[in-house]
């Protein structure tokens, strides 16, 4: 069964990991599939400018250029950046998954438009891009933040009070205010306020981290991966540059 490599894009502590992990519900993923989390070991501690995008796709190459290698069956890049992604995929033969993509075109099939939730407006770039990339622009209703600075180590622990009320008034707004009919969660460290937003809105809710696990699972069962063609090897691949 898949082994499937998570990597988280900013350096992050042993035990943020493990906070990470304990969003990949079993009965969502098969039995025998195991979802093993890793950080780089340097990169950008937030990753809200051109930048810091750059360090971490460096840093996330560096992490999963082995993934295939060490025995895995396909990556996950846990973050709405995708950071990497089209060299991940240059790397490898396995499914490499990048989180915005898949929750992005995940919305695509389950509504007309949908908006993005986050929680700071540093991030609003991310989205945007992400869409025009899949040529989806038209159907972004929106991006709504809540103003509070992503904590990629405490994630939303011991801000629940705080930021979840928050959070469901701004995908209130984008329901009834800007016609989002789906509403996606902006960031992978906002996992904890899945439950809560998707028992209070009436419109499905996307976990885009379990989502691109789980769609990088599927692809792994299914023995499909990414072309070659749109995505060819790399003639002397350099891994080990960035860790």
């Amino acid at each position: 069964m898949p082994r499937i490599l998570n990597v988280v894009p900013v350096p992050v502590p042993e035990e943020a990991l493990r906070v990470f992990e304990s969003q990949m519900d079993p009965a969502v993923f098969h039995p025998e599939t195991t979802n093993v989390f890793t950080a780089p070991s340097g990169g950008a501690r937030v990753i809200d400018s051109p930048y810091e995008t750059t360090l971490a796709d460096a840093y996330v190459l560096g992490a999963a250029a082995r993934a295939q290698e060490e025995g895995y069956d396909a990556v996950a890049i846990n973050s709405m950046s995708d950071s990497a992604l089209p060299a991940l995929r240059s790397r490898l033969d396995i499914p490499v998954v990048g989180t915005a993509q898949a929750a992005i075109l995940t919305a695509c099939l389950l509504a007309d438009r949908f908006s993005v939730v986050t929680m700071w407006r540093r991030w609003h770039m991310l989205y945007h891009k992400a869409a025009a990339l899949q040529g989806v622009s038209h159907r972004l209703a929106s991006v709504r933040d809540i103003d509070m600075r992503p904590d990629a180590s405490e994630l939303l622990a011991g801000k629940e009070d705080a930021a979840f009320p928050l959070l469901e008034r701004e995908a209130r707004r984008a329901i009834d205010e800007d016609g989002a009919e789906l509403i996606i969660l902006g960031s992978t460290t906002m996992h904890q306020s899945y439950a809560y937003l998707s028992e209070r809105l009436e419109v499905p809710v996307l976990n885009p981290g379990v989502l691109s696990a789980k769609l990088a699972e599927m692809l792994a069962q299914l023995g499909l991966s990414h072309s070659k063609v749109t995505w060819p090897s790399p003639e002397s691949p350099q891994d080990g540059l960035f860790r």
